[in-house]
């Protein structure tokens, strides 16, 4: 191990990681998987980087080893091997937020809610909880399984998912004033992660937003710029407005994209009506041409997910122009992944259908333009079968076709025979 690495990893032995606890158990594993990020066998890296992954970090899961393991991974981020920087900072992304967190797109992460439910937990009721199961369960093997887990709580190596978590982004936010020096990284790809990384961290807004608005001042990659934008929304408020519209005029289309998604989310917390009318139906236009011609970039917001989340940002503007949200949501449904439709089609209904008829189903000629085009993508593009059926309940609740098939005719399209299964009635 050369001076540079010993640097990186200074303190680690001194852990008492068998102590800990990951995924799989005691996290005695955890310093040589750390360590092996500096290796200088590349395979040897990705292995540790996809080991730790599967433990500290476990479907959404952080561990009590996980916290520990951030001050190693940010040097590491800062310092290591250049093949491995990328990676360990989206493992720092996600020890700090994850989809089981605070956070509802368009409007970012809310920490004071996190927070106060993290609070609220209490380690004495959980080993009374964890008692009452022990003394009512018959059977030894059973019970002692039990035991086991309670000394694994009382003993901190196990926790509740949200509290657990929370260590977690704390761990990274204490991280973020050497690891927001990576906003100017010579490598696009680590500018990129890192102003993702910064958007989460609302309570350190006033050191992050003049970095981030220093990188979009200047040229730079277009991901880079939009990743940025998007992260000054999320951390911004109603003042940024004259720093963020100019780049509704962008040449790139994704740089539109992000400042339109932007200014919807500061212009939405402040009831939209703060951009001004004329503003916030520039934000609609963009953000509608490119529900029209979906930008493709690689942007981690939204799982990737730009189709769907635009369709978020435009329903957060739905009170200024709904038939103009409505037809952008129309385009963005079929192009987004079928596990992403369910909150936008249930959301999208409630807003163009906001009471049911309470007499006939009018004739679908007789609808808007907007309540047209939205009924013929869901008949492709909903959420059909889904879990529990909540979609169906929701166009059931609004006297509107409940069934695929049902939709079709009601639309105007020829049954095509793929619904003949489905169970549900309307009328």
């Amino acid at each position: 191990m050369n001076n540079s690495e010993r640097g990186l990893l200074e303190g680690l032995n001194e852990v008492d990681w068998v102590e800990l606890g990951h995924a799989c158990g005691r996290a005695h594993d955890v310093p040589g998987q750390i360590t092996a990020l500096c290796s200088p066998d590349e395979a040897a890296r990705e292995d540790a980087l996809m080991s730790l992954f599967g433990n500290i970090f476990h479907q959404g899961t952080r561990y009590s080893a996980s916290p520990f393991a951030v001050p190693f991974l940010a040097r590491i981020a800062l310092g290591g091997p250049r093949s491995v920087r990328e990676g360990v900072l989206s493992l720092l992304t996600v020890l700090a937020i994850d989809w089981h967190d605070e956070y509802d797109l368009p409007q970012g992460i809310d920490i004071k809610a996190w927070r106060a439910a993290a609070a609220k937990l209490s380690m004495d009721e959980a080993l009374a909880w964890y008692d009452e199961r022990i003394a009512a369960e018959p059977d030894e093997e059973e019970r002692n399984e039990i035991k086991e887990t309670r000394a694994e709580w009382a003993a901190g190596r196990l926790m509740d998912s949200r509290a657990s978590a929370l260590l977690s982004y704390d761990a990274v936010r204490a991280e973020l004033p050497s690891l927001l020096a990576l906003l100017d990284d010579p490598d696009p790809a680590i500018r990129t992660k890192t102003a993702y990384l910064s958007a989460w961290f609302p309570e350190e807004a006033a050191a992050i937003l003049p970095l981030l608005l220093d990188r979009v001042q200047v040229k730079d990659s277009v991901t880079v710029t939009a990743t940025a934008l998007v992260a000054v929304g999320l951390l911004g408020d109603i003042t940024l407005t004259s720093q963020l519209g100019p780049h509704l005029d962008a040449t790139e289309p994704l740089i539109r994209w992000a400042a339109a998604t932007a200014l919807a989310r500061i212009g939405s917390a402040e009831d939209a009506t703060g951009l001004g009318t004329d503003l916030t139906e520039h934000v609609i236009t963009e953000l509608a041409a490119a529900a029209a011609d979906t930008p493709k970039p690689d942007i981690g917001y939204n799982e990737g997910d730009i189709p769907g989340y635009i369709s978020r940002s435009l329903l957060s503007l739905a009170n200024h122009d709904r038939e103009s949200v409505l037809h952008g949501v129309a385009d963005c449904l079929p192009a987004m992944p079928s596990h992403h439709t369910g909150w936008t089609a249930k959301r999208a209904l409630a807003v163009s259908f906001a009471e049911p008829f309470h007499d006939d189903l009018p004739p679908f000629s007789e609808l808007t333009e907007g309540q047209q085009r939205l009924l013929q993508a869901l008949v492709t593009a909903g959420p059909w079968g889904g879990y529990e059926k909540t979609f169906e309940e929701s166009l059931r609740n609004r006297q509107l076709p409940d069934t695929r098939a049902a939709l079709r005719v009601y639309v105007g399209l020829p049954d095509d025979g793929r619904d003949e299964r489905n169970e549900g009635a309307w009328g």
